[in-house]
Protein backbone atom coordinates (compact mmCIF):
# COMPACT_ATOMS: atom_id res chain seq x y z
CA UNK A 1 0.00 0.00 0.00
CA UNK A 2 2.77 2.44 0.91
CA UNK A 3 4.67 1.56 -2.26
CA UNK A 4 1.53 2.28 -4.35
CA UNK A 5 1.11 5.66 -2.62
CA UNK A 6 4.75 6.64 -3.26
CA UNK A 7 4.48 5.68 -6.93
CA UNK A 8 1.22 7.66 -7.19
CA UNK A 9 2.94 10.74 -5.70
CA UNK A 10 5.79 10.47 -8.19
CA UNK A 11 3.37 10.21 -11.12
CA UNK A 12 0.93 12.86 -9.88
CA UNK A 13 3.56 15.49 -9.15
CA UNK A 14 5.13 17.04 -12.24
CA UNK A 15 8.89 16.87 -12.22
CA UNK A 16 11.02 19.34 -14.06
CA UNK A 17 14.72 19.70 -14.75
CA UNK A 18 16.57 22.79 -15.80
CA UNK A 19 17.71 23.06 -19.38
CA UNK A 20 20.54 24.99 -21.01
CA UNK A 21 20.41 24.94 -24.79
CA UNK A 22 21.17 26.90 -27.90
CA UNK A 23 19.17 30.05 -28.41
CA UNK A 24 16.18 29.52 -30.67
CA UNK A 25 13.71 31.87 -32.29
CA UNK A 26 12.34 32.78 -28.85
CA UNK A 27 15.58 34.69 -28.23
CA UNK A 28 14.17 37.41 -30.47
CA UNK A 29 14.49 41.06 -29.44
CA UNK A 30 10.69 41.32 -29.41
CA UNK A 31 10.63 38.83 -26.51
CA UNK A 32 12.94 40.87 -24.27
CA UNK A 33 10.95 41.55 -21.11
CA UNK A 34 10.21 45.20 -20.49
CA UNK A 35 11.35 47.45 -19.01
CA UNK A 36 14.66 46.42 -20.55
CA UNK A 37 16.80 48.27 -18.01
CA UNK A 38 15.27 46.16 -15.19
CA UNK A 39 15.42 42.85 -17.04
CA UNK A 40 18.94 42.78 -18.45
CA UNK A 41 22.35 42.86 -16.81
CA UNK A 42 25.94 42.88 -18.04
CA UNK A 43 29.04 41.48 -16.35
CA UNK A 44 32.74 41.04 -17.06
CA UNK A 45 33.19 44.45 -18.71
CA UNK A 46 30.24 43.79 -21.01
CA UNK A 47 31.38 40.36 -22.21
CA UNK A 48 28.48 38.58 -20.48
CA UNK A 49 24.87 39.70 -20.89
CA UNK A 50 21.87 38.09 -19.24
CA UNK A 51 18.33 39.01 -20.27
CA UNK A 52 14.84 37.98 -19.29
CA UNK A 53 12.82 36.58 -22.19
CA UNK A 54 9.01 36.57 -22.01
CA UNK A 55 7.18 34.80 -24.82
CA UNK A 56 3.76 35.63 -23.28
CA UNK A 57 2.45 32.12 -24.06
CA UNK A 58 2.03 29.61 -22.69
CA UNK A 59 1.17 31.89 -19.78
CA UNK A 60 2.15 29.33 -17.14
CA UNK A 61 5.62 28.76 -18.62
CA UNK A 62 6.55 31.76 -20.76
CA UNK A 63 9.67 33.14 -19.05
CA UNK A 64 13.27 32.14 -19.85
CA UNK A 65 16.77 33.53 -19.28
CA UNK A 66 19.05 34.26 -22.22
CA UNK A 67 22.82 34.24 -21.62
CA UNK A 68 25.23 35.74 -24.16
CA UNK A 69 28.85 35.05 -23.25
CA UNK A 70 32.32 34.09 -24.46
CA UNK A 71 33.84 32.27 -26.12
CA UNK A 72 33.63 34.16 -29.37
CA UNK A 73 33.53 32.35 -32.68
CA UNK A 74 35.80 33.00 -35.69
CA UNK A 75 33.88 36.16 -36.66
CA UNK A 76 33.79 37.52 -33.08
CA UNK A 77 30.23 36.60 -32.16
CA UNK A 78 29.54 35.37 -28.61
CA UNK A 79 27.62 32.19 -27.85
CA UNK A 80 23.94 32.42 -26.94
CA UNK A 81 22.32 30.02 -24.44
CA UNK A 82 18.71 29.78 -23.25
CA UNK A 83 18.01 28.66 -19.68
CA UNK A 84 14.57 27.05 -19.33
CA UNK A 85 12.87 24.02 -17.83
CA UNK A 86 12.61 20.63 -19.49
CA UNK A 87 10.17 17.88 -18.67
CA UNK A 88 12.01 14.65 -17.84
CA UNK A 89 9.57 12.79 -20.09
CA UNK A 90 11.17 14.47 -23.09
CA UNK A 91 8.29 16.90 -23.54
CA UNK A 92 10.72 19.61 -24.60
CA UNK A 93 11.76 22.97 -23.19
CA UNK A 94 9.30 25.19 -21.44
CA UNK A 95 9.72 28.36 -19.47
CA UNK A 96 9.34 29.31 -15.87
CA UNK A 97 6.08 30.57 -14.35
CA UNK A 98 7.91 33.68 -13.14
CA UNK A 99 11.44 35.02 -12.82
CA UNK A 100 12.15 37.87 -10.41
CA UNK A 101 15.09 39.19 -12.43
CA UNK A 102 15.48 42.51 -10.53
CA UNK A 103 16.05 40.48 -7.33
CA UNK A 104 18.86 38.35 -8.79
CA UNK A 105 22.31 38.34 -7.22
CA UNK A 106 25.66 37.81 -8.90
CA UNK A 107 29.06 36.81 -7.61
CA UNK A 108 32.29 35.74 -9.19
CA UNK A 109 33.87 32.47 -8.10
CA UNK A 110 37.38 32.10 -9.61
CA UNK A 111 37.03 28.31 -9.67
CA UNK A 112 33.60 28.23 -11.35
CA UNK A 113 32.97 31.58 -13.02
CA UNK A 114 30.09 34.02 -12.76
CA UNK A 115 27.32 32.64 -10.52
CA UNK A 116 23.82 34.10 -10.69
CA UNK A 117 21.13 33.33 -8.10
CA UNK A 118 17.66 34.14 -9.39
CA UNK A 119 14.32 33.76 -7.56
CA UNK A 120 11.86 31.90 -9.79
CA UNK A 121 8.47 30.22 -9.66
CA UNK A 122 7.57 26.95 -11.33
CA UNK A 123 3.99 26.35 -12.47
CA UNK A 124 2.02 23.86 -10.40
CA UNK A 125 -0.99 22.55 -12.34
CA UNK A 126 -2.66 21.30 -9.15
CA UNK A 127 -3.00 24.85 -7.80
CA UNK A 128 -2.70 26.93 -10.96
CA UNK A 129 -0.02 28.97 -9.24
CA UNK A 130 3.76 29.10 -9.10
CA UNK A 131 5.89 27.36 -6.50
CA UNK A 132 8.91 29.43 -5.37
CA UNK A 133 12.37 28.09 -6.14
CA UNK A 134 15.84 29.40 -6.89
CA UNK A 135 17.67 29.15 -10.18
CA UNK A 136 21.47 29.14 -10.04
CA UNK A 137 23.23 29.80 -13.33
CA UNK A 138 27.01 29.40 -13.60
CA UNK A 139 28.78 30.96 -16.59
CA UNK A 140 32.41 30.01 -17.23
CA UNK A 141 33.84 32.42 -19.80
CA UNK A 142 37.06 30.42 -20.19
CA UNK A 143 35.37 27.18 -21.21
CA UNK A 144 32.05 28.53 -22.50
CA UNK A 145 30.21 26.20 -20.14
CA UNK A 146 26.82 27.45 -18.92
CA UNK A 147 25.15 25.33 -16.24
CA UNK A 148 21.84 25.74 -14.42
CA UNK A 149 20.36 24.23 -11.31
CA UNK A 150 16.93 24.65 -9.73
CA UNK A 151 16.56 24.17 -5.99
CA UNK A 152 13.70 24.46 -3.57
CA UNK A 153 10.91 23.26 -5.86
Amino acid sequence: MIRFFLVFLMVATPSFAQSVGECTEIASARNLAEPWEENTATYAKGEVRVALIDTMEPAAAAVHLMVISPPRNEIGDRQCRMVSLTRPDGGGAMGFFNVDFPAHEAEYDPARGLVLSVPISIYQPETGDGEPAELTVTINQSTGDVQAEVSGS
